[in-house]
């Protein structure tokens, strides 16, 4: 089973790291993941091991589990004079939280900009070691600067000391750590300067409290910039109506969205959105869809047809049967598919956790040693010691690191989402960007999959019109999908169908029945050799046909042929735009089918493929999919979700079609919302611009952390006199955290099309 748990009070990457080996210590876990950017634990574990048990290891590392579900409902039964309790909206509830947050640490940075600005203006210009000193020192100034500064470091500050301590509980060391540690040598160090030394010079109480405040300024800017990241999950919850009006006892009643149950019937009115999954019973409309599929085009419905929750009604009014609520709309798997995505890992962060991981002690470590050089053998005093070993803490906060993976992942999958590409994980969306082959099935997926009339080709005098009328009028008896797609091509020419008599099938040659009295013949050129109809004025036009993959049909009266019809499934629209966008891209494309060779090549060319695998069984799919496989070279495999589940799920990436069908939702690690191929190449191209994301954020914090570490520890100091102030490392560390959730930002602004 899988459980999600809500993490209040993670600062950093390595809070993660902690709480990812916490629980998956404990027995019946099989598999852990906390995402520092989501603040949600992903856990996968047996029936022994409880959300209590889970949640009690989180909260015996010091952090918060914030309960998400609905309020338990109370034993006593309320009176009726009670209102009927209200259902909490997690997603309302994580909103608030945020919120709150955020207002916590808004009010926590004026009052530390209350303090740190005028202990920063004293110490830089008016003491006589200050970086700008003006020539006058202000009378009383350390001890004004003791007063300024005590109630940064001890009040907002308090949050660092809180998560120091935690970590310090768990053997382990993060974030907080190195600025509580920075922070405080330099805040005590001073003390010792104002009141107990002799020369009252190198106080850097001004330094502590700028560090709190920028540190403090990077966190609000990164949460509210992480908010961010997480709009696609926002704007689609907000999609749905929070209302829907049933019919109930013969009247129509306005319920919350909530009270829907399967079976209602709901009526839909011009510009309101469909409230829940169902099928029109009554009434006819067109539907924007484009919040689900990303398609601007609105989609006619009518008796029969399935629509999706969220949709918004753009002119007829109609009344459909619900048969998905809850959870369990296409809405609310989307927000699930979602929401699952970006709390996974990619296998690029595996590699960032690692360094997290050993970072932290390797930083303090480097800190002592700078303290320890400076003080003694670089002759440069204890105050200089200490000045560029707050400012190593400091500069070192691994934050960007933690944050470079997820919130790419969260931006990317997000964009997918708002085109109708379901991604489903960080090791899909970097899978994607290495395929070096993809292949196609053929029928549903690269055609239509369904028969269509393609050719209607007279003999004699009859006409076209004439033809197709006693076509269609003598297979509305049949039941086979060939039959089906005649009868429809009758009924979109709004002929007049008449009523068949005398009707009999043939099994391998085709049927015949009786119309005003003559006896007519429609099927293959065997049906014509056995009632002796002459075939050889069309030989040549039955045989084109045939090498083009379409079925061929004759049809005859008792004494002569009358023509024929062709019928073919049909390649998509966009198909062979598709290919040849993949091809471009330097990818290998194939095409497996279970019909012969013939008719699989005439699709292939249409397509623009010229790699076929034909006359393949569905269970022999995934073999052929195992053979492209070999050296190691990534396969993505492209099909209906159905019969093609053996292939989807062998395939490094399986890629599912069907317009939100419930099979594609399971099957597959991308799911195509709506049946364009155009979309796989836009999957690839995104894998490739978030993978391209990951990479420009881990080589900037790697970079910055690599550059920043040896300047603040003084490297550059004895030949060039150049020293990183403890001040521009916590504005730079905060700094560094922002731009990397920035940088993740602009991938919004990019175009998919390829």
């Amino acid at each position: 089973m899988k459980t999600e748990l809500t993490i209040g009070g993670m600062h950093c990457a390595s809070c993660s790291t902690l709480l990812t080996k916490a629980l998956k210590k404990v027995p019946g876990v099989q598999e852990a993941n906390v995402n520092y950017a989501t603040e949600r634990a992903t856990v996968e574990h047996n029936s022994s091991a409880t959300v209590a048990d889970l949640s009690a290891a989180i909260e015996k590392r010091g952090y918060e589990v914030i309960n998400m579900e609905d309020e338990p409902t109370p034993q006593n039964t309320p009176s009726q004079s009670e209102e009927p309790r209200k259902k909490v909206d997690p997603y309302e509830l994580r909103a608030q939280r945020e919120k709150a947050e955020v207002d916590r640490l808004t009010k926590l940075f004026h009052l530390s900009l209350i303090f740190s600005v005028p202990a920063l203006i004293i110490g830089m210009f008016f003491m006589t070691d200050g970086l700008f000193y003006v020539g006058w020192d202000m009378p009383g100034a350390m001890g004004l600067l003791f007063v300024l500064a005590t109630p940064v470091q001890f009040i907002v500050g308090w949050q660092f000391y809180k998560g120091a301590w935690a970590a310090l509980k768990n053997g382990t060391s993060n974030m907080d750590t190195l600025i509580a540690m920075g922070t405080t040598v330099a805040y005590f160090y001073s003390i010792y300067i104002v009141f107990y030394a002799m020369e009252k010079t190198g106080q850097y109480f001004e330094a502590a409290t700028t560090i709190i405040t920028l540190i403090l300024m990077g966190k609000l800017l990164e949460l509210k910039a992480k908010g961010k990241t997480s709009d696609a999950i926002k704007k689609l919850v907000g999609l749905s109506p929070k209302t829907a009006t049933v019919l109930r006892g013969g009247k129509e009643l306005k319920i919350p969205i909530d009270d829907v149950k399967v079976g209602d019937l709901v009526i839909v009115k011009p510009g309101e959105k469909v409230p829940v999954d169902g099928v029109i019973v009554e009434g006819h409309s067109s539907l924007d869809e484009s919040m689900i599929t990303g398609e601007s085009i609105p989609v006619g419905k009518k008796k029969g047809d399935d629509v999706i929750g969220a949709t918004i009604n753009k002119h007829g009014s109609f009344t459909f049967k619900a048969t998905k609520v809850g959870a369990n709309t296409t809405l609310s798997r989307i927000v699930k598919l979602v929401e699952e995505a970006q709390g996974t890992k990619a296998p690029i962060q595996r590699f960032a956790d690692v360094v997290s991981s050993y970072f932290v002690p390797t930083i303090i470590g480097i800190a002592i040693l700078t303290l320890l050089f400076w003080s003694t053998l670089g002759n440069m005093g204890v105050g200089f010691g200490i000045i560029t070993a707050v400012s190593v803490l400091v500069i070192a906060c691994p934050c960007a690191l933690g944050l470079a993976t997820p919130t790419a992942i969260m931006v990317g999958t997000g964009l997918g989402a708002k085109n109708g590409i379901l991604i489903k994980g960080g090791e899909a969306l970097e899978m994607a960007h290495k395929l070096k082959a993809i292949v196609f099935d053929k029928t549903g997926t690269i055609t239509n999959g369904e028969p269509v009339v393609t050719d209607i080709i007279p003999v004699g005098k009859i006409s076209q019109k004439a033809l197709l009328t006693l076509a269609a009028s003598i297979e509305q008896g049949s039941e086979h999908p060939l039959a089906d797609a005649i009868v429809a091509k009758g009924k979109q020419e709004k002929l007049a169908l008449g009523k068949a008599t005398s009707f009999q099938a043939v099994p391998g040659h085709g049927i015949q029945a009786k119309l005003k009295g003559i006896t007519y013949y429609f099927g293959n050129d065997k049906l014509m050799a056995k009632h002796k109809i002459a075939v050889k004025s069309i030989e040549k036009q039955m045989h084109t046909l045939e090498r083009e993959g379409k079925t061929v049909m004759l049809l005859a009266n008792g004494r002569e042929l009358l023509g024929l019809i062709a019928v073919a499934d049909t390649i998509k629209e966009h198909s062979a735009q598709a290919v040849k966008q993949l091809q471009k891209m330097g990818i290998d494309v194939y095409m497996i089918t279970g019909d012969n060779e013939r008719t699989a090549q005439a699709i292939a060319k249409q397509a623009g493929i010229s790699k076929v695998f034909a006359s393949v069984l569905p269970d022999q799919k995934a073999a052929y999919v195992k053979k492209l496989q070999k050296d190691d070279a990534k396969v993505a495999m492209v099909g209906d979700g159905i019969n093609d589940s053996p292939a989807l799920a062998q395939a490094d990436i399986g890629i599912a079609m069907g317009s939100g069908t419930d099979v594609a939702m399971e099957t597959g690690n991308v799911v195509l919302m709506k049946d364009d191929l155009r979309d796989v190449p836009k999957a690839i191209r995104l894998s490739r611009l978030t993978m391209g994301k990951i990479k420009q954020n881990l080589f900037w914090a790697f970079i910055y952390n690599t550059l920043g570490v040896p300047i603040a520890a003084g490297l550059l100091y004895p030949t060039f006199g150049i020293l990183l102030s403890p001040i521009i490392a916590g504005a730079a560390m905060a700094l560094s955290s922002v731009s990397v959730v920035t940088n993740s930002l602009l991938l919004k602004t990019k175009k998919l099309e390829v």
